[in-house]
């Protein structure tokens, strides 16, 4: 396809989605849905009118589905209605490491026993795998900052946690790949990746979010200087949150999600803290969503840069699953692939949360919505183009990218077809 056609056909995609089609809107389509099918019908598995191959682009495809997974978990942690307490977190925090673990070792045994994947392949495979999405699953993630639905407050938050979770076992898959196991790599991966990479992440985080609500009180509220630019306040706490993890071995994911969340809750104590009265209480607050019940105070690089961040994570979704549907080719087909994909949604997914949950008093309707909406995208492309980088052999690379890309196209068509209709039923 040429440049003027691509220009075209993302114009139109945009202008469409802009308008919010009638057509989209009876036939119940997620976005998603409609990109993935203009992309499989140009790709190679029908006309061919163009074809992106992810070994030699894996480099790209890791950076656009790395910046697409920070802008979403920043979004995801900006919306939050609740801080931290461990009342109204227990249960995404079981499911974003307990639930995560048992669904990576679960698709390890698949791979291990059925697929006859090196022990360390299984695991990098279940470790590509296991993280829901938070960029895929906007129809089930928090709509905005006043929402507290139970379904929606626990699948976004899991879905902010598990994509730094899961980083500790994509290096122990590698590491088992390079070297044989011992107790010394197993204490070493403990030490390193588990403990230390996901205290400093979460350190980083909080700490930066709200020593950045601090600043931004003191300068626009005590100092009375002019308006600031709240988008690039947002972005640049993404990147320097993330370069900081980076610099120092940590899970940059988490500690994004983690410093939006401190950023939005700092903000709405220093607006609660610093109201002299009722008045300048009134006055502090920005009604951005109508949909919220609770007035919410002077949120506003939190709420002034949402709209910005919103578009660019729709666009980077656009753009990431057009070129899912130019990576597929008939062939990735496989039975061991959509076995496995099969096995991931139907066993795997309920069964680790389940376990993940028990004892925790969530009810059980919860518990089996919970268990199906395991959205699986644009995280497990990052995991997967991140491990070709990093060194994964060939010929692995080539059958995980299969199984990958399938896993995701079957999500994308399964829970887009079920979420509507399922969530109606939550409601009514």
């Amino acid at each position: 396809m040429t440049n003027a056609a691509w220009f075209v056909l993302i114009g139109t995609l945009l202008i469409m989605m802009g308008l919010r089609s009638p057509i989209l809107q009876r036939l119940r389509l997620t976005p998603s849905l409609v990109y993935l099918a203009i992309g499989v019908i140009l790709g190679p598995s029908v006309i061919g009118a163009f074809h992106f191959n992810p070994l030699e682009q894996a480099h790209l495809l890791e950076i656009l589905a790395e910046i697409a997974v920070l802008v979403s978990l920043f979004i995801a942690g900006m919306k939050m209605p609740v801080p931290f307490r461990w009342r109204e977190w227990h249960a995404p925090v079981r499911l974003a490491f307990l639930s995560m673990t048992i669904s990576v070792a679960l698709t390890a045994v698949f791979g291990y026993y059925i697929l006859a994947l090196p022990l360390g392949a299984a695991i990098v495979l279940g470790a590509i795998l296991a993280p829901t999405d938070p960029v895929l699953a906007t129809d089930v993630q928090v709509r905005h900052m006043g929402d507290k639905d139970p379904l929606r407050f626990t699948l976004t938050s899991e879905a902010g946690m598990n994509d730094g979770s899961a980083f500790p076992f994509v290096m122990l898959g590698l590491a088992m790949l390079s070297a044989p196991f011992s107790f010394e790599l197993l204490g070493t991966w403990m030490l390193k990746d588990v403990l230390w990479s996901t205290l400093v992440a979460l350190v980083v985080g909080l700490v930066m979010g709200r020593l950045l609500a601090q600043l931004v009180w003191k300068q626009r509220f005590l100092s009375g200087e002019g308006p600031l630019l709240d988008d690039f306040l947002g972005l640049g706490l993404i990147g320097v949150v993330y370069g900081i993890c980076l610099l120092l071995d940590a899970w940059g994911f988490l500690a994004v999600f983690a410093a939006a969340i401190s950023l939005r809750q700092s903000e709405r104590k220093l607006a609660g803290l610093h109201s002299p009265s009722k008045d300048a209480e009134v006055a502090l607050e920005v009604p951005v969503y109508p949909e919220e019940s609770t007035p919410q105070h002077s949120t506003r690089i939190s709420e002034g840069s949402l709209f910005f961040k919103e578009s660019l994570e729709r666009l980077t979704e656009l753009v990431l699953v057009l070129l899912l549907g130019g990576m597929l080719f008939l062939d990735s087909w496989s039975l061991s692939a959509v076995g496995l994909a099969l096995f991931l949604f139907m066993v795997v997914r309920p069964v680790s949360v389940f376990l993940g949950l028990l004892g925790s008093g969530t009810p059980v309707r919860l518990q089996m919505l919970v268990g199906w909406f395991g959205v699986r995208g644009i995280g497990s492309i990052y995991y997967l183009m991140f491990a070709i980088v990093f060194g994964l052999p060939e010929e692995l690379a080539v059958e995980f990218i299969h199984i990958t890309l399938v896993v995701i196209v079957l999500s994308i068509i399964i829970h887009g077809l079920t979420v509507k209709p399922m969530m109606s039923k939550w409601w009514s």
